[in-house]
């Protein structure tokens, strides 16, 4: 709690998105409710500080939240009609209704930009479906277009039980290894349902390598041994090596949703994460944004100059012909166009017009006047 006491509601605050990415089951929307209440009741005891979260869901499919979320995409798209409409399953009308709704995120980033001062923490509830929110276009787009407004740290939530066997934890991590290299965010790994099981094993496997592979060398035992045990023993083993650099930089925190423990550890990791963010992820973002400028400027500059050299080709092919260039082609058709002018009024083209004034200046002789018909 103390990492973030110094948070005040004031012009200059930012608040913090955290966005909650995992598999299916491991208690994504029950976590993220046992954390509305844990920020409700820390403001209920000094409203100076602390604030309650505003929340953001995007599981279109979900049928009961046990929170009031602040935006909820149920009410913009209709996931049971999307799927009825487009003929779809329930992964395609979840994506479906995912992507119809990202058109029109910007202004759910407006409305969050007029909350930024009054609240300290942004939560994004992302479907069941992992798979649909982190390798879909929409959720991407969704994810880059917040990191770019506010301070942003995705939790991914891991269900402990689940995850006791070396093959399914390596599993998780390597998941969890490709999220952050692919959202390039800073991470935090939320191990749920302690109060079902410690996530104790999951810290030792992540500092202690020689552990890991003590534990993976048990469970190979428990098996029946059916495949090729030494491709399996290489694969393992390789994997566990890669892993060993990613856990070096991750951090880690053993949560229950049921119970509410180590939510407070879990503010001030992401408080961590928040200062890798501006540490890291916004000089590499302006990094980004001045190549992005400098690459639109050098193509402006491209087109310019192919024009030019374009209109420098036809001058020389012009000149070879002798044939005036273009400008003095333009001033020689502009020179024949006056004089045309000025000649309709001679005597060339006298017949074609009639003096009006003439027949104006006699009155009495108006009947006398023969106007010409026409043809």
């Amino acid at each position: 709690m103390d990492v973030d006491a110094n948070l005040s509601l004031n012009s200059q605050h930012k608040p913090v998105v955290i966005i909650t990415i995992g598999m299916a089951g491991s208690g994504k929307t029950t976590f993220v409710q046992r954390l509305n209440s844990h920020l409700n009741a820390r403001q209920a005891s000094d409203k100076t500080v602390f604030s309650a979260p505003y929340i953001v869901n995007l599981d279109p499919a979900v049928s009961h939240m046990p929170f009031e979320a602040n935006i909820d995409i149920r009410d913009t798209v209709d996931y049971s009609e999307v799927m009825k409409q487009y003929n779809l399953g329930p992964n395609g009308g979840i994506l479906t209704a995912l992507n119809l709704f990202t058109t029109k995120f910007d202004q759910v980033l407006n409305l969050i930009e007029k909350r930024a001062d009054s609240v300290d923490y942004v939560i994004l509830d992302t479907p069941g479906q992992i798979e649909i929110f982190t390798w879909s276009a929409s959720g991407a787009i969704i994810t880059d277009a917040v990191a770019a407004t506010l301070p942003t740290v995705v939790a991914y939530i891991i269900d402990t039980p689940r995850t006791t066997a070396p093959a399914t934890f390596m599993s998780n991590m390597l998941y969890a290894c490709s999220i952050l290299y692919k959202t390039k965010l800073p991470f935090v790994l939320v191990f749920n349902k302690t109060d079902v099981h410690p996530h104790t094993f999951a810290t030792e496997w992540m500092t202690d390598f020689e552990a890991f592979q003590k534990a993976l060398a048990a469970y190979r035992q428990t098996q029946d041994g059916d495949g090729d045990s030494n491709y399996m023993d290489s694969l393992m083993h390789s994997m566990s090596l890669v892993l060993d650099e990613f856990y070096q930089h991750l951090k880690s925190v053993g949560v229950s949703s049921l119970t509410g423990d180590g939510m407070d550890e879990f503010l001030n990791a992401v408080q961590e994460a928040r200062k890798e963010y501006e540490s890291e992820y916004l000089p590499e973002l302006e990094r980004l944004r001045k190549d992005r400028d400098a690459q639109l400027q050098a193509a402006k500059q491209d087109s310019i100059d192919r024009l030019m050299k374009d209109l420098n080709v036809e001058e020389e092919e012009r000149r070879a012909r002798g044939l005036p260039n273009q400008r003095e082609q333009w001033d020689e058709d502009e020179n024949v166009d006056d004089a045309e002018d000025l000649d309709m009024g001679g005597a060339t083209h006298q017949s074609r017009f009639m003096d009006m004034r003439r027949a104006r200046r006699n009155n009495d002789d108006m009947d006398d006047t023969v106007w010409p018909r026409p043809g």
